[in-house]
């Protein structure tokens, strides 16, 4: 295995196993918290996305918790996923955060400036 392939997995399992910490800075970056299945295409083009953004986030897999999944119907009153979060805002699916993005409305909720 070549350097660059071993520092890359290290840092991605660093990522996945460390809280996320708040950003020092004017704007703290907000949490992204997504509820996703297991067999959802959809939910691996959000975290793609959020990934070529630079971004980390919380996963809740609401096919293993049915709690969870009330929760998310609770607060988003949609049954589908994902359903996204950023900081306390409901960004909506895949679909809905595409369309925020292209309306130049996402990069500002990420960084914070946002409400």
């Amino acid at each position: 295995m070549s350097y660059d392939r071993a520092a890359r997995l290290e840092f991605t399992a660093f990522i996945f196993t460390t809280a996320r910490s708040p950003v020092l800075s004017e704007h703290a970056s907000p949490e992204i918290l997504i509820y996703t299945s297991a067999i959802c295409p959809y939910c691996v083009a959000a975290k793609n996305f959020l990934k070529s953004k630079g971004q980390v986030w919380t996963e809740v897999r609401i096919d293993l918790d049915p709690a969870e999944r009330e929760k998310m119907m609770a607060r988003t009153r949609r049954t589908s996923v994902p359903q996204i979060f950023i900081g306390d805002t409901h960004v909506g699916g895949y679909d809905d955060m595409i369309a925020l993005h292209r309306a130049g409305g996402l990069e500002p909720l990420l960084s914070g400036a946002a409400a």
